[in-house]
């Protein structure tokens, strides 16, 4: 994968850095509002932190979850709640995910990935197309994920795949495993058909 860089052994601070970076070269580069769409889980909110450090305009930033669990927003698992916390005392839009919201093209999608392969809450069980007509989906992971046993709402591949640059951030030998099978083609999980559809830069952080 030419389009394809891997950076290893950075820290919270390093990938938050490079964040912001890349979103100062999207604000200079454009009038009007850098819109990314960000993941899930534990991994990103300390990254998140670092990166709200940084001086830049956070009022021009719309911020997408690229997936949430059906829970309320003020649930302790909600995606969206947490992102709310960190990115609104900033001057953020942080929008939230319903099926029937009109999807723009990122600036940057910033994507987690389970074990399982999953990125966003699109797990192999359901099958994600990079020709889906859809660009928002609610689904039903199986398993259920016992630290989260909820429904979900998800981006599509497609809509993932309309942005100007993708980034990862994967932590673990486990995770690091099913990325490498992905880059190399041993499987097709959502993760490798996400990578084989992508023509945008990827930058991968392990």
């Amino acid at each position: 994968m030419d389009n394809l860089t891997i950076i290893e052994g950075s820290g919270d601070a390093a990938i938050a850095d490079w964040l912001a970076g890349r979103l100062r070269d999207a604000l200079g580069a454009k009038d009007g509002p850098v819109t990314i769409t960000v993941p899930g889980g534990s991994t990103p909110f300390p990254i998140i932190a670092a990166m709200l450090e940084h001086d830049l305009d956070w009022t021009r930033l719309v911020v997408w979850p690229g997936d949430d669990r059906i829970v309320p927003e003020d649930h302790a698992a909600s995606n969206t709640g947490r992102l709310r916390d960190l990115f609104e005392p900033a001057g953020s839009e942080v929008v939230t995910l319903t099926v029937m919201e009109a999807v723009p093209r990122f600036d940057l999608a910033w994507l987690g990935m389970g074990a399982d392969g999953h990125i966003a809450s699109l797990f192999p069980n359901t099958d994600p197309r990079v020709d889906e007509s859809r660009a928002i989906l609610r689904l039903t992971p199986d398993p259920l994920p016992p630290e989260a046993p909820f429904d979900r709402i998800s981006l599509t591949l497609p809509s993932l795949l309309a942005s100007d640059a993708l980034v990862f951030v994967i932590r673990g030998d486990e995770k690091r495993a099913v990325l490498d099978q992905a880059i190399s083609g041993q499987h097709d999980l959502p993760v490798a058909r996400l990578l084989k559809a992508a023509t945008q830069p990827v930058t991968c952080f392990t």
